[in-house]
């Protein structure tokens, strides 16, 4: 599989360093403010090591910055899938973000005012500008510039763990939780002679449960409900989701829907299952 680049690049203060904290959360290896002359050098040294997505962050301060157009042009030759995200914006944006966060910027060591040094640097820069996708922030709150970098590069599908987690009501509610479901009204194998020992993992608990109308519907309730709302959770960058199941003891029916949801959920998102109620349990051989 040939590697996937992306080069940030841009103003300062414009929003690199969201860009690349959105990038690594989506399992890019993340490199800051590289000399163009390593570029490729470091490019084949990381598909070496087996990373497939790499981010590479260059920008006024990187060495030989003129040098970046030819090297981009070489990794192309080589097969290596490269395309550059170049964020910007406007001057006042700029003066009223280094004032607000009172931080220095890069090039005001050369003896310029910050307004000089923008203007520098917009000079700098302006040949990268061309090469790749733009993206001006002067408006743009980090939560929405963060959405419309997944929106732009495809992060949304897949950059969420979805955990399933299964507990019993006697013990309380798990503290991780960020959705609770109640399992308890369905009707509970633990009263069904020969299903009392078992757990939802068992074949006769699930062939029973499944013979049951009121949990086909609970799990379509709930499966309608995730769908509709886990994408507005990626969207408020969220990466890790937790949806416990309770029924009286965590044995039988919330073992059961926290399974099957899990298995319905994996066709899209990363899916982790655990069961509470059955971790301290010791269960049949």
């Amino acid at each position: 599989m040939a590697m996937q680049l992306l080069l940030v690049s841009g103003m300062s203060g414009s929003g690199k360093s969201i860009a690349l904290t959105v990038l690594e959360d989506a399992g890019y290896y993340c490199v800051d403010n590289l000399p163009a002359p390593l570029l490729a050098e470091v490019v084949q040294l990381l598909f070496e090591a087996g990373h497939e997505h790499v981010a590479v962050s260059v920008d006024a301060r990187s060495v030989a910055l003129s040098a970046l157009p030819e090297r981009l042009a070489g990794l192309h030759s080589l097969g290596v899938d490269s395309r550059l995200l170049y964020l910007e914006a406007s001057t006042e944006s700029l003066l009223r973000r280094f004032s607000e966060t009172r931080r220095r910027h890069p090039l005001a060591g050369l003896g310029l005012t910050v307004a000089e040094a923008i203007e520098r640097e917009r000079e700098m820069l302006g040949g990268l500008a061309e090469l790749g996708h733009r993206i001006d922030t002067s408006d743009l709150q980090p939560k929405a510039l963060r959405n419309w970098i997944k929106d732009l590069l495809g992060l949304h599908s897949g950059s969420m763990m979805l955990l399933f987690e299964s507990f019993g009501f006697k013990d309380g509610i798990p503290l991780d939780a960020n959705w609770v479901i109640d399992s308890r009204m369905l009707p509970n194998p633990f009263y069904v002679p020969g299903l009392r020992e078992l757990t939802g993992l068992d074949a006769p608990v699930i062939a029973y449960l499944e013979q049951q109308e009121s949990v086909g519907q609970l799990f379509e309730d709930v499966r309608g409900f995730l769908m509709r709302w886990l994408p507005e959770v990626i969207r408020d960058n969220r990466y890790h989701v937790t949806v416990a199941i309770g029924c009286t003891g965590g044995q039988h029916r919330s073992v059961y829907l926290a399974e099957k949801l899990a298995s319905e959920f994996r066709k899209k998102w990363p899916v982790l299952v655990r069961h509470r109620g059955l971790a301290n349990r010791e269960l049949p051989s």
